[in-house]
């Protein structure tokens, strides 16, 4: 459904001329500075926009230009960043890939995928095209229905489970030129979007959680063929750089290790890929892999043409919290002291901002290991040190003492008493960063931890923008705990098997709801009873918006980011963020969704005031994109849970 403030051609005439204008010979694409041609806007990572048509004296008076809701599989939020290329937006809709105007939202094209077939859940990728070829629209898929029992006969064009694939973006028809008929069977699949670089689509592993199965490399595509022409080892293998962290053979046959973010970086000039790579698996145990356990939890630089490995900087050592690194870093140049430093800065679940040299990967502002703590798990192997940044401090909550329990202040009584019950039910106990979860012995009394951050950040798949004008980097963190504890594997539990059925021993068990996202907040009611809501229990702001000068280290500001409104009034603006981004402009402007309350937000760039914030009526968990329309107008778009929103300026 569209909704627009535009009269736009009649759809019948309007898909008619558009086909006529897109029926043409093969040609590349001239990509502009007005475009948003992939996940982050470029390479480099950096999620800016060099536009400034929208800027910080303007911003308040934008409004929404048009809404296409998308036919949605009913998840709770979409996560999805269009892309948009020479006036025409391109999003994934659960089961199509849409062609919309982008300045009024009308529909130019659609592919629909096979039935029982998803679309990627985070976003597409775009080929500008050669002489030879079009522009092509790149995207991954899954859940085909020729590999589930009894589905009947095979879907047209449906093929393998796993997929690649390429649609001429002129037209939304699958590129016979691609693969197989546009087909690429990628065997391991991917959630994320493909990053395009040059004649390369390079694409991490979406597996399961599990530290049995198959493996989580990153692999190269030709833009062309389709055919595959590298592959580079999370897991290094027997004689590979880094094996040896992985004691007892346990390398073999280990799933996780994977990229399973949204996208990758590209220092173009050096042809150097940058690799964002999560936590090993099981998440919270780790005795059946003792070691430091290369390349998990580690960003890895390789040249891009090969996928030969030239560094790693690894950022926890041997994960047994699941903070691993979903985002890929920035690219950005540091100026100190007459001198320009390629750099890079790189934030992940545990709320601390690593900047790198991106040439060696050496630390710019130093890093030091610090002693952190052991556990008493049966079989585990404990790092005895953890990296952290001397410059900037955290940007996230990494420890608990009970002078940051909340007080009735800070939101009601009724909640204080409740995070005490909480504590005292679960033997719950704070400590410093990198705090491991106690064992537990079934039917003994409750002994628990709070790790801080937990395992949805800090920081998450959302990562930051950085404005290379002026060195600010810009990234949202939330403070949500994990609480619980590791025990003896009980029959049917998840965690902790490999797909091939075997069992590690222990895991995390949950104390506080199932499921294991409980974090350390408690369900609150009022005097009637009547929940009010679930709140985290260390005292507020819940979640905040930073900027770094990456020139300095230094923290710029911090804003609180969201409000509760569950909460009395005086007492809302407390922090209500998820999982999403920023993006900034040359206009002087932050834009983020990310939380919530509903509402979409702009911040003055230099200073983190809020400029504007229109409650939209939808989540918003995804990253924003701005662009300039074929009218010459700058808008900005962001999927919120079921729908495209665009604003404009009057």
């Amino acid at each position: 459904m569209i909704q627009s403030m535009r009269n736009p051609l009649p759809a019948a005439l309007g898909s008619i001329l558009a086909l006529a204008l897109f029926a043409q010979a093969p040609r590349k694409a001239a990509i502009t500075a007005g475009d948003w041609p992939m996940y982050a806007h470029d390479v480099q990572g950096r999620k800016f926009s060099p536009l400034t048509q929208i800027n910080a004296s303007n911003v308040a008076s934008l409004k929404r230009a048009w809404t296409v809701t998308l036919r949605t599989t009913g998840a709770p939020t979409a996560e999805e960043t269009p892309i948009v290329i020479e006036g025409v937006m391109y999003v994934a809709a659960a089961g199509r890939i849409l062609a919309l105007e982008a300045h009024t939202g009308r529909e130019l094209w659609a592919y629909e995928l096979p039935s029982g077939m998803t679309t990627p859940p985070r976003g597409l990728g775009f080929w500008p095209g050669d002489g030879n070829n079009p522009p092509r629209i790149l995207f991954t898929n899954g859940g085909d229905v020729m590999s589930a029992p009894a589905a009947g006969p095979a879907q047209p064009g449906s093929g393998p489970k796993n997929t690649l694939r390429a649609l001429n973006a002129n037209t939304g028809r699958l590129d016979p030129g691609f693969g197989r008929e546009g087909i690429v069977d990628l065997e391991v699949g991917y959630s994320g979007t493909p990053t395009v670089f040059k004649n390369l689509v390079i694409l991490g592993a979406s597996v399961p959680e599990s530290p049995v199965g198959p493996p989580g490399d990153a692999r190269a595509f030709d833009a062309r063929t389709g055919k595959k022409l590298w592959e580079f080892h999370t897991v290094p293998r027997a004689g590979e750089f880094g094996n040896n962290t992985w004691e007892r053979d346990s390398w073999k046959n280990r799933s996780g290790v994977n990229t399973w973010g949204f996208s990758m970086t590209v220092d173009e000039q050096r042809g150097i890929l940058y690799i964002p790579i999560g936590g090993p698996a099981g998440n919270f145990y780790g005795g059946d892999r003792p070691g430091n356990n290369l390349f998990a939890n580690s960003l890895v630089a390789v040249d891009a043409n090969t996928g030969k490995y030239k560094w790693h900087f690894q950022t926890v050592h041997h994960d047994i919290w699941d903070i691993d690194l979903p985002a890929a870093p920035n690219l950005i140049d540091i100026k100190q002291n007459g001198r320009t430093i390629p750099a890079l800065t790189l934030v992940g679940k545990t709320g601390l901002m690593f900047i790198l040299n991106r040439e060696t990967g050496k630390p710019i502002f130093g890093v030091e290991e610090r002693p952190v703590a052991k556990g008493d798990v049966p079989g585990e192997w404990y790092a005895p040190t953890q990296p952290f940044p001397l410059k900037p401090p955290p940007l996230a909550r990494n420890s608990f003492a009970m002078a940051d329990l909340v007080r009735a202040e800070d939101t009601i009584p009724e909640h204080v008493a409740a995070c005490l019950k909480l504590m005292e039910e679960h033997g719950l106990t704070g400590n410093g960063p990198y705090t491991p979860f106690p064992y537990h012995e079934q039917g003994a009394p409750p002994k628990s931890a709070m790790q801080f951050p937990g395992m949805l950040g800090g920081s998450n798949w959302g990562g930051s923008a950085a404005d290379p004008n002026t060195g600010f980097v810009f990234v949202q963190t939330h403070d949500l705990a994990l609480i619980g504890y590791v025990e003896k594997i009980q029959p049917g539990a998840y965690y902790g098997r490999g797909t091939d059925g075997s069992n590690q021993g222990y895991d995390r068990a949950s104390v506080a709801g199932p499921g294991p996202y409980a974090n350390f907040a408690a369900p609150v009611r009022d005097k009637d009873g009547k929940l009010i809501g679930t709140f985290p229990c260390q005292r507020p702001p819940w979640s905040k918006l930073h900027a770094v000068n990456a020139n300095t280290g230094e923290i710029v500001w911090s804003t609180t980011l969201g409000i509760n409104e569950s909460l009395p009034p005086g007492k809302q603006n407390v922090g209500s963020s998820v999982s999403a981004g920023p993006m900034a402009t040359a206009g002087g402007l932050v834009f983020i969704g990310a939380t919530t309350d509903n509402r979409f937000r702009a911040f003055d760039a230099k200073t983190g005031r809020e400029l504007w914030a229109p409650v939209v009526g939808k989540n918003i968990n995804a990253n924003p994109v701005t662009y300039q329309g074929k009218d010459g107008k700058q808008y900005v778009a962001v999927v919120a849970t079921d729908a495209v929103l665009a604003f404009a300026l009057p």
